[in-house]
């Protein structure tokens, strides 16, 4: 972990922050110029990508403070430390796409081709802030119980784990993020229907997240049965099935 990046005299510059920062920046040219790609009007959609983004961050940050809901309460000047780490990624779809649907119908952008242009750009995000919370020491893994691993010392990490070999599950979700960016990105050149780059998105991370939640040692995410299915596990459950039937659904459109 590496949670300061460098220090400015006084001023801190944290590594949770400016990474994602840095994959604001990356999704949004992302987005930007796979709309060009698909004859949306760049400029138009920029206002979708900025507040589709903000909206997001916010999201996410607001699951994460739900999930520790008392200590905020006590110290809720902490909500607004988002440099220091502490997100929930699903948090951020949960109120982004309700956004973009609706942005899209008053704007009337067609909305399956919008998501499209949208879905490699959030992935590479994504992938960027799992390298902010590795910096940060927050998303940890449990024991490997041998010399494998990482060690984290970070007020985040549950003090029986500080200073023992970690699974580093943070570098197991970035590094397979950036490979299904990289195969979404080809997938947008090549989809046969509107809709399928985002709907194979939303098929295909549950199970990355389900099978990494395996190795997760942060209790703090929650657990639907303790010590079974965690909260995202049961998310990802959720959205894998529902996306295959709205899938199924949009193949039949296609066909007709």
């Amino acid at each position: 972990m590496h949670p300061i990046l460098v220090q400015l005299g006084p001023l801190p510059i944290h590594t949770y922050g400016f990474l994602i920062a840095l994959g604001f920046i990356v999704a949004t040219q992302v987005m930007q110029f796979n709309a060009k790609r698909s004859g949306i009007d760049a400029d138009k959609i920029q206002d979708l990508i900025f507040f589709g983004l903000v909206i997001g961050f916010i999201g996410a940050r607001f699951v994460f403070v739900l999930t520790r809901f008392s200590y905020f309460m006590d110290n809720p000047l902490d909500i607004f430390k988002v440099w220091e780490g502490g997100l929930v990624f699903y948090g951020g779809p949960l109120f982004t796409i309700p956004f973009i649907v609706w942005f899209a119908r008053k704007h009337k952008f067609p909305i399956w081709k919008t998501l499209d242009c949208l879905t490699p750009g959030l992935v590479v995000a994504h992938a960027f802030g799992r390298l902010g919370c590795l910096a940060a020491g927050c998303c940890y893994g449990r024991p490997t119980g041998t010399d494998y691993g990482i060690v984290l010392n970070s007020e985040l990490v549950d003090p029986a784990l500080r200073g023992i070999h970690l699974h580093p599950t943070q570098i197991y979700e970035s590094v397979s993020l950036f490979i299904l960016f990289a195969g979404l990105m080809v997938l947008f050149k090549r989809r046969r229907f509107d809709g399928q780059v985002a709907l194979v998105y939303l098929m295909t991370y549950p199970i990355i997240r389900s099978i990494i939640e395996i190795y997760r040692g942060d209790t703090i995410r929650g657990f639907v049965i303790d010590g079974i299915l965690s909260t995202s596990q049961f998310i990802s459950v959720l959205v894998l099935v529902g996306s295959s039937f709205v899938l199924a659904n949009r193949l039949k459109q296609v066909k007709t």
